[in-house]
């Protein structure tokens, strides 16, 4: 990292089961009809033995909390240029999973491969090219105003981008120590003026701790109960009022292809992702909240801890 300034390296990643970046019965692990009736009995056995395990072991659990989750996608990330994870032809692939599973991604992969991962991985590509441009010309200006607003600064490395078919139920997700968001790239909701809001929204899921300490810090001395998603609100609202004007000066819209992009953001309205997200994950009651008091602080009219102090008070 240079001068609090986010750098980023892009990886187009498979989807499950060659990894655990999807969600239960998502887009990645549903097997439509034509592909279904193209798999011989072996790959198809193999395939269901694949998917009777995530469901019984996996889809239950929140990747983005569950420890077990979390290290093992950091762990597939990791060895993502091996071809097996084993090490039975290369000692350094064996990526070490625990119980059967490497054995059993192994035994899908080749599947996964055939059937899915050309058009995924074509997907993916096409989506970081449309937003890598984006991210080199304005990014600096982005991650240094986002990291002044929470008065932190930027990890000292790296932001691993993981970009994936089919991420989760919000379509992106961060995990922490280390930082790396992945993000779906056939997702509706991260297409065209989205893609750059999703990208820094999740990305400021790694630099947001003096938020949610400080509304926590308030609560207590307020002694009021500490809203679990409101810290997690005003980072979706502060990424697109911080973005709004980049939006509206580039007049960002989808480049030609055959991925479907988000409505353009008109300038007196809520942008869209911001609307939507805040809708999505049933927050619209802090969205007036965030007008009235955070909003204040983004325009420097008042302090950080007043904002906060004010954010809590409406509670």
């Amino acid at each position: 990292m240079l001068d609090s300034n986010a750098e980023w390296t892009w990886t187009s990643a498979p989807a499950v089961p060659l990894s655990v970046n999807a969600w239960p019965l998502g887009p990645a692990l549903k097997t439509g009809s034509n592909v279904r009736a193209q798999l011989t009995p072996i790959e198809q056995k193999s395939w269901d033995a694949a998917l009777t395990y995530y469901s019984s072991d996996y889809a239950h659990k929140d990747m983005q909390v569950n420890i077990d989750l979390i290290l093992l996608k950091n762990q597939l990330g990791d060895f993502e240029d091996c071809d097996e994870l084993t090490g039975k032809k290369k000692r350094a692939c064996d990526a070490g999973l625990p119980g059967g599973i490497g054995p059993l991604l192994e035994s899908v992969a080749a599947i996964y491969r055939g059937y899915w991962w050309a058009d995924h991985d074509r997907a993916n590509r096409r989506w970081v090219a449309r937003v890598a441009p984006l991210v080199r010309e304005q990014g600096v200006g982005l991650s240094e105003r986002l990291a002044d607003v929470y008065q932190t600064k930027w990890p000292g490395t790296k932001i691993r981008v993981e970009v994936v078919a089919a991420a989760n139920q919000s379509g992106a997700y961060t995990t922490l120590d280390p930082l790396r968001v992945t993000i779906a790239s056939t997702d509706t909701r991260n297409q065209g003026s989205a893609a750059l809001e999703v990208l820094f929204h999740e990305a400021s899921h790694g630099i947001a701790e003096p938020v949610e300490a400080a509304i926590s810090r308030e609560c207590k001395q307020r002694n009021k109960a500490i809203p679990r998603d409101l810290w997690h609100a005003l980072i979706v609202y502060t990424t697109a009022e911080v973005l709004r004007p980049v939006v509206q000066d580039a007049g960002t819209e989808s480049a030609e292809g055959d991925l479907p992009s988000a409505p353009k953001v008109k300038p007196d309205s809520v942008p869209y992702v911001l609307q939507e997200t805040l809708s999505q994950r049933g927050w619209e009651q802090y969205h007036l909240m965030l007008v009235l008091y955070w909003q204040p602080y983004l325009e420097g009219k008042v302090s950080f801890e007043n904002a906060i102090a004010h954010l809590v008070s409406a509670l």
